[in-house]
């Protein structure tokens, strides 16, 4: 039995999964290690299939330059708009970071064999929350609607001329930071707060061994103050995935 390929659409059919197999390369969690290769490239051949009837290609490139350097493009644009979207997700786990700092978890920080460095403890939490939250709301069906329609605004094989790819990446960073602390600041307040009236309790009475209670308070604290900010990260993961459709809009 022979089998053949109409050469055009296969081509366009390659490039569309290279662009979406670099974005799904640094893209959490499909980057993790939790996730097999073998379903990253199930998932990016899906993508591609889904867009293929859309697809089209004024010139067909005749030598293996040109397909290679199509290819390039690809997985260039692909990664840029894989890089923008996980520094808009990465605010969640930037956010447990900052808890874990002021908190007092950091000491506690472990090494994770899924990202390959180390984790603490709320930066890890929060980042398997804002994960379990994208996929209980299905959020994570917009994100892939976002990069299936840069296919349209940058057609398989055109010219990408990426004019303010720094200025989106200069906005992510600032939406990265911005909403770290929008997350952390009520929770880094209180704490804040804590250390300071433990620190003037330790000056009025000192016979009353304020070090010994400290660590204890704040551990209880903490905990208490995390499980106050659960029902506040869905709406937070609902706005990163518009600023990561967003920027994916407009890198491409």
């Amino acid at each position: 039995m022979t089998i053949t390929l109409a050469g055009e659409p296969f081509i366009l059919y390659v490039l569309a999964a290279v662009r979406v197999v670099a974005w799904l390369v640094i893209v959490p969690p499909f980057s993790s290690r939790a996730v097999p290769v073998a379903a990253k490239t199930l998932l990016a051949l899906g993508l591609a299939f889904a867009v293929a009837p859309a697809l089209s290609l004024e010139e067909v490139p005749q030598d293996l330059v040109t397909l290679v350097t199509y290819a390039l493009q690809e997985a260039l644009l692909g990664a840029t708009m894989g890089f923008v979207t996980y520094l808009v997700f990465a605010a969640v786990q930037a956010a447990g970071d900052l808890v874990d700092v002021f908190g007092g978890f950091s000491l506690a920080a472990a090494f994770d064999p899924m990202s390959m460095n180390n984790n603490s403890v709320f930066g890890k939490l929060h980042g398997m929350l804002a994960t379990m939250l994208l996929f209980a709301t299905d959020a994570h069906l917009l994100v892939f609607g976002g990069l299936l329609s840069t296919f349209e605004r940058v057609p398989v094989g055109a010219p990408w001329q990426p004019e303010d790819v720094t200025s989106v990446v200069t906005v992510a960073f600032g939406v990265f930071f911005t909403c770290a602390v929008q997350i952390a600041l009520p929770l880094v307040a209180v704490l804040f707060i804590a250390d300071l009236g433990l620190a003037l309790l330790t000056k009025v009475a000192p016979q009353l061994n304020a070090i010994g209670i400290m660590f204890p308070a704040k551990i209880g604290l903490t905990l208490l103050v995390v499980g106050m900010s659960f029902p506040v990260l869905p709406h937070a993961i609902d706005r990163l995935v518009d600023a990561a459709n967003d920027a994916m809009a407009v890198i491409g």
